[in-house]
């Protein structure tokens, strides 16, 4: 276990620092027209997530490596399918958004996640996935004009924009 917790929060914290440097490319601090720079949010939560990584690492390093604690594996065989089946849909959510855009890829990985591995109803799970989409446009492109990736998708959404902007 001790192993994994030093890899997992040596990994975080160059994602972050990694994170942290593309939020570095846009402004950082507050803009007085229009508020928090295009890159604060993604540099303050890259901070964030780098002190808590840097916060296990130390926690790590500090505690007895004889412990019981850091002898147990760090993940038990049953965990190991739902935790493959949770990434490898993260993964192949994350590509069909590049290929059909976040209103095609998004919906898709709710359904899948809702009624599939959660088992959720199909009432409340039809719910989420047609509302989610619907929410996204209305708070990012409609009111704060962010256009979130749209793939193969793009021209359905002309008369949208037509009525939006």
């Amino acid at each position: 276990m001790r192993v994994a917790e030093f890899v997992t929060a040596l990994a975080l914290m160059a994602l972050s620092a990694m994170f942290m440097a593309y939020g570095l490319a846009l402004p950082i601090g507050w803009e007085a027209s229009s508020g928090p720079g295009g890159g604060a949010f993604p540099f303050w939560l890259s901070a964030a997530m780098f002190a808590i990584a840097t916060a296990i690492l130390i926690r790590e390093w500090r505690s007895d490596p004889t412990s019981r604690y850091a002898r147990t594996p760090f993940m038990h065989p049953e965990s190991a399918r739902p935790f493959l089946t949770v990434a490898l849909s993260t993964i192949a959510a994350v590509a069909l958004t590049t290929v059909a855009g976040v209103y095609v890829a998004l919906p898709l990985f709710l359904l899948f996640h809702l009624r599939v591995f959660g088992k959720i109803g199909w009432i409340t799970t039809a719910i989420m996935v047609l509302a989610t989409p619907v929410v996204l446009f209305l708070f990012f492109e409609a009111t704060l004009r962010i256009i979130l990736p749209k793939g193969f998708t793009e021209p359905w959404f002309g008369p949208l924009y037509r009525l939006v902007f």
